[in-house]
Parts: C-alpha cells; sequence; structure tokens
C-alpha cells in the first residue's frame, strides 16, 4: 500500500534543498572567461589576466590529469562512514601525491615576461619536496606570514586543480556537512564565499562554495556561517553605475556579533557570476570593510593578504 503523505509532509519534503553540489568539468574555464570579462577597465586588470591564464592551465589539467588519485575506496569509505571529509586537506597535505600536480602546472604554464612572475616560478621549481610541502601546509592552513606571497597564486593553483579532480573521479560520494557550518565536507577547507542561486527549485537558496576543491554545500540564508547568528546582520556593497547597492550582485554579509563578514554572489543579478573570479574583482569592498574594523575569515587560494 502506498505512503500517503500529509500536507506538512508533501511541503517539507518538496522543500528539502539538495545539500551538495559537485563543480562542473570546465570550472576553471569557466572562471577564465569570467576573470577576461572583469578585467576589461578594471584597476587590477594585470593581476586578473594573470589569474585567468592560470585558470586556462587549471583546465589543462583537469582535462589530462597528471596523476592518480592518492586514495583507495576503502579510504573514502571509511571517512564517510565516521563523517569525516573523505579529501580532508590538513592531511592529504602532508602527502606527496599532490606535488605533480604542481611540477605539472610549472611545466605547461607559459609565463608572462613579468620579472616577479618569473621569479616566483624559479622558486617554486628549486624549491625541495620537504619546502614545498611546508609552503602548502602553510597555505591551507592560513598561515600566509610563513610563505612568500608572490608563490600564493601558482601554489594554489596547482592544489585547487588537484583537489578539484580528486572530488570529481570519486564515485558515489555521500557527504555530510562539516563540523562547522563555514566547512567544506570534501575536504574540510573554509568556504571562499557564498552564491544565492536564481533558477527553479533553488531560486533564493545559498551554498557555499569551497576555497580548494570548488565544492557546494547548501547553508540556510540570514546566519552568519561563523558563529550562527542572525542578529544584526548587514549587507553591503560598494555602489557603481550599474547596480545600487541593494542590487549589486555581490553583496558581504556582516555580523556584528563576530565581526566577521563573508561575501555573497546574487546570481539573479548576475546569471554568469562565478565565485573566485568576482572575489578577486572586488577587493576594494575587501578594502573597505577592513577599514570598518571587519575581519575576513574566508581564504581565496590565489590570493595573499595584505598585511594588516
Amino acid at each position: 500500500m502506498p505512503t500517503i503523505l500529509e500536507p506538512g509532509q508533501i511541503e517539507a519534503a518538496a522543500s528539502s534543498p539538495p545539500f551538495l553540489f559537485l563543480p562542473p568539468n570546465i570550472l576553471f574555464h569557466l572562471r577564465a572567461q569570467r576573470l577576461e570579462q572583469l578585467a576589461a577597465g578594471h584597476p587590477l586588470a594585470d593581476y586578473l589576466h594573470l589569474i585567468a591564464s592560470l585558470c586556462r592551465v587549471q583546465q589543462q589539467l583537469l582535462d589530462d590529469p597528471p596523476g592518480v588519485a592518492p586514495f583507495e575506496q576503502q579510504r573514502l569509505d571509511l571517512c564517510q562512514q565516521h563523517g569525516l571529509p573523505p579529501f580532508a586537506a590538513d592531511t592529504l597535505i602532508r602527502e606527496d601525491a599532490w606535488q605533480i600536480w604542481l611540477e605539472a602546472l610549472l611545466q605547461r604554464y607559459v609565463a608572462p615576461p613579468q620579472p616577479a612572475v618569473i621569479a616566483a616560478l624559479d622558486s617554486l621549481r628549486g624549491a625541495s619536496p620537504g619546502q614545498v610541502r611546508a609552503w602548502a601546509v602553510a597555505l591551507v592552513s592560513g598561515q600566509y606570514s610563513l610563505l612568500p606571497a608572490a608563490l600564493v597564486p601558482f601554489l594554489g593553483a596547482a592544489l585547487q586543480a588537484a583537489w578539484s579532480h580528486w572530488l570529481l573521479s570519486a564515485p558515489n560520494l555521500q557527504l555530510t556537512p562539516g563540523t562547522s557550518l563555514s566547512q567544506c565536507p570534501a575536504c574540510g577547507s573554509p568556504a571562499m564565499a557564498g552564491v544565492v542561486r536564481h533558477r527553479g527549485k533553488h531560486n533564493g537558496l545559498r551554498y557555499l562554495v569551497c576555497s580548494l576543491c570548488a565544492c557546494e554545500w547548501h547553508v540556510v540564508r540570514v546566519k552568519c556561517v561563523y558563529c550562527e547568528q542572525s542578529k544584526g546582520l548587514e549587507y553591503l556593497s560598494l555602489e557603481d553605475d550599474r547596480h545600487a547597492a541593494n542590487q549589486a550582485p555581490l553583496r558581504a554579509e556582516v555580523c556584528p556579533a563576530c565581526n566577521s563578514y563573508l561575501k555573497l554572489l546574487y546570481l539573479e543579478n548576475d546569471a554568469e557570476g562565478e565565485a573566485l573570479s568576482a572575489d578577486l574583482a572586488s577587493l576594494l569592498l575587501d578594502m573597505r570593510l577592513a577599514q570598518d574594523g571587519y575581519q575576513r575569515l574566508a581564504p581565496n587560494l590565489l590570493l595573499a593578504p595584505g598585511d594588516e
């Protein structure tokens, strides 16, 4: 006999959003395209073009992976059984399987004729595996003072390509929420930004985007992802010629309780928006919020933050 749902149950079943979205197979291609668009007339155009060129190499690595996954199915199953991130960055970063991705990126990337870029690439090529590992540990743990700032985009690009590939190539993932709202359920890394979707049954839902593997997971709106408070949240942006501040595609959710903020990308106001490129193109907003005393807890692995 079929189960009959009461009206309240029907509404709950219909409104339960999917917890997880995996990144598209052309993630880095889309990022590169978007960065090139945003670079036009932007005060940081040279930097955005540089990151776009790195994203194109990331896509090459995703299309033609340089190495096999550093895990067995049993390892994935055990992590999922115990509710642990199967691609935990704080563990895998201390193993060496990801370094082949950095080697491949350094081989395939054609550097622009800029002394600072060439010097950074030479530093990575000349470093020992142990030194590279130490830099990577510092980067994924947010200890930017422990590695040269010029290395961050290249090291971060290699790490992102490796973790996104591992995430996309793993079969039948069953991921559960992390220990905090801002923690990626796939790799345990912090969110880089949030995206508010705009189509179909997902309209208005907020998903956080992982700074490392680009996994997206659902978190209810109007709640600070760091302290989980809802009272007094503000949504701030910089007004420009195209959008009023309250209709800007990118706004910062500012929490007075913990004095932090998270950027949110509203796709209803920019259907082609992409989180990482939007974040990099809105650094003026970060500067404004820092001047007002708010702290950013969300990393972007292709950008070394400035001195406090």
